[in-house]
C-alpha cells in the first residue's frame, strides 16, 4: 500500500486521475464536499475509484458532524461534538453512551458506501481555536478522554478504525493552519499536562488506530510543525508512548506546511519524520509533483515502508459487530438521538 493519499476534482474520475489511482505509490483516496451529490452517484463513484486502482486503497473522508460532514443529502446530519454534553445536561456517563451510538452511526453509513474511514474523532480541547471549537467534546480533557472513548468505541462496534487529532493538540493556539502557521509558545509542562493528556490517555488504553499530527510548531520542544517533526513522531509518539498505529499527515496543501518548503519537501519532511501516509489536497499539481518523486525515489520495499504498509492495511473497513436486524433498529434509535441533540 502506497504512501500517498489523494485527492479529486469532481463528481465521477477524469482520465488522469484514473491513471494516478492505479499507481501503486496511492494508497489512499480522500473525498470532500465536492465529488458528492447523491448516495446514488457516491455509490458509483466508490466503484469507479476502487476498480481503477486494482490495488488495496483506503477510502477516507472528513465527516465529524457539526461543520465537518462532507455528505449531507441521505446522510444523518451528525451533531458537533461540542453539542453532547449539554445536550445531556452535563451527565457524562449518559454523554459517554450518546457518543457510542453516534460515532456508530456516523462509521456505519459510511461502511455502506464502502468508504474506509472518517477521520475522527478530533481529540484538541475547545480552548481558544476557532478552527476547532465545538469540533471538540469539551475544555476539559478529562471530559473528551470519556467522550471520544465512547464515540471510538461506537466506530469499532461499526467495523471503522478510528483517527484521532490533531497531535499534541491544537485547541490553544488562535491561528488557524489552513491559512496560518501556528506558533504554540506555552511551556512543556501546560502542553504535556493539558493538551497532551488526552492523547497520551487514549494511546495508553490502546484506543487510538490513527493520529494526525497538528499543522503547529511547539517551540519549548521542537522548531518543526509536529508532523514534521521526528521528535514528536518518533521519540515521543514511538518511543515514549509506544504508540503502534498508523500515523497520517495532515493536508500538506495547508499554509501550515509550508515552513518545510515546495510539495517534494514536504513530503521528504514528513514521510522521514516518522508519517506512514501523507496527504495532498486541493492542489492537483503538487499531488502530481509529490507522486512523480515516490515513484522515482522507489522506497515503498523498504523495510520502514513495509512496515507502514502492514499498518496502514489495519485501517481498511471490517465486518461489523451484532445482525443486520438489531443493527436496523439501533440505526433508528441513534438517527432519532442525532435529530433531538441537532434540535
Amino acid at each position: 500500500m502506497g504512501p500517498l493519499m489523494l485527492d479529486i476534482q469532481g463528481l465521477s474520475l477524469s482520465k488522469k486521475e484514473r491513471e494516478q489511482l492505479s499507481n501503486p505509490m496511492v494508497g489512499g483516496l480522500i473525498l470532500f464536499s465536492r465529488n458528492f451529490h447523491d448516495i446514488k452517484q457516491l455509490s458509483a463513484l466508490v466503484k469507479e475509484i476502487r476498480d481503477s486502482a486494482g490495488h488495496e486503497l483506503i477510502i477516507a473522508v472528513d465527516h465529524e458532524g457539526g461543520r465537518v460532514q462532507r455528505f449531507k443529502q441521505g446522510f444523518t446530519h451528525i451533531p458537533a461534538m461540542g453539542k453532547i454534553l449539554p445536550y445531556c445536561h452535563g451527565d457524562i456517563a449518559l454523554a459517554k453512551e450518546h457518543c457510542v451510538e453516534l460515532g456508530w452511526l456516523m462509521a456505519s453509513e459510511l461502511l455502506a458506501m464502502d468508504i474506509d474511514i472518517s477521520f475522527a474523532p478530533v481529540l484538541d480541547l475547545d480552548i481558544c481555536s476557532n478552527v476547532i471549537g465545538d469540533r471538540s467534546f469539551s475544555s476539559d480533557p478529562e471530559i473528551v478522554e470519556q467522550l471520544a472513548a465512547g464515540f471510538i468505541a461506537g466506530m469499532r462496534e461499526a467495523g471503522m478504525a478510528c483517527t484521532g487529532k490533531h497531535f499534541p493538540g491544537h485547541g490553544s493556539v488562535e491561528a488557524d493552519s489552513h491559512i496560518a502557521i501556528p506558533i504554540d509558545n506555552r511551556e512543556q509542562q501546560a502542553v504535556n499536562t493539558i493538551d497532551r493528556r488526552v492523547f497520551d490517555c487514549l494511546i495508553g488504553q490502546q484506543k487510538i488506530d490513527a493520529l494526525m499530527p497538528a499543522h503547529v510548531i511547539y517551540p519549548a520542544f521542537c522548531d518543526q510543525p509536529a508532523g514534521f517533526s521526528s521528535f514528536w513522531l518518533q521519540q515521543i509518539l514511538r518511543q515514549e508512548l509506544g504508540f503502534n498505529g498508523v500515523i497520517f499527515s495532515d493536508d500538506l496543501g495547508m499554509e501550515g506546511a509550508s515552513v518545510a518548503g515546495g510539495f517534494i519537501e514536504r513530503t521528504k519532511a514528513a514521510l522521514s519524520a516518522g508519517c506512514d501516509m501523507v496527504l495532498v489536497c486541493n492542489n492537483p499539481e503538487g499531488a502530481t509533483q509529490v507522486l512523480e518523486y515516490l515513484t522515482q525515489d522507489g522506497e515503498n520495499n523498504s523495510e520502514a515502508r513495509l512496515q507502514s504498509q502492514q499498518r496502514l492495511r489495519a485501517m481498511l473497513a471490517k465486518p461489523p459487530v451484532g445482525d443486520q436486524r438489531s443493527n436496523m433498529a439501533r440505526r433508528r434509535a441513534a438517527i432519532t438521538l442525532a435529530k433531538q441533540i441537532n434540535d
